[in-house]
């Protein structure tokens, strides 16, 4: 469909599917338990002070708790890992249950196991921004010992690169 026929809207939805992005986990510790998201959207922000940053949805069931978190954990994911990223992504899921495997990291942060790299940053903004915020967090901990290629999302889908 040329793009003067769609609204804003689909124009935008319909880019976006064709920009590939790494797939990561967001975690956080909340009230009632721990807590998780898929995300597309993580960025790096700032070298110094090391800051990075996320979208999360308002709407979303993890918000409440994001809102409130302290540290959040960002979980870079491998391409081996599409079912743990799904089962982040999927609504009422249980996504701390087995087969998922974790454990209380620092800050009491949830931290998942087996993935190429984690972070635990600690939140130093929520930026309002449509029906997300976007969390801001300097990182104070951290692991990259993971090995093996990313997990990347594309065209509605999760891939491996080169596929």
């Amino acid at each position: 469909m040329p793009a003067d026929l769609l609204t804003t809207t689909d124009l935008f939805r319909s880019v976006f599917r064709r920009h590939a992005a790494g797939v990561a986990v967001i975690t956080a510790r909340g009230d009632a338990g721990p807590v998780g998201f898929t995300a597309t959207s993580l960025t790096s922000v700032s070298a110094e002070p090391p800051l990075l940053s996320f979208g999360v949805g308002t709407s979303a069931s993890s918000w409440p708790a994001m809102a409130e978190a302290g540290h959040v954990g960002v979980h870079v994911l491998g391409e081996d890992q599409q079912e743990l990223a799904a089962t982040f992504a999927r609504s009422g899921a249980d996504r701390f249950g087995a087969p998922t495997a974790w454990r209380e990291g620092p800050e009491g942060v949830p931290v998942l196991d087996g993935v190429l790299a984690w972070l635990v940053g600690r939140v130093v903004a929520r930026v309002p921004a449509g029906d997300h915020r976007i969390v801001i967090a300097e990182v104070v901990h951290g692991d990259l010992t993971g090995t093996g290629r990313p997990l990347l999302y594309h065209q509605g889908r999760f891939r491996r690169l080169g596929g």
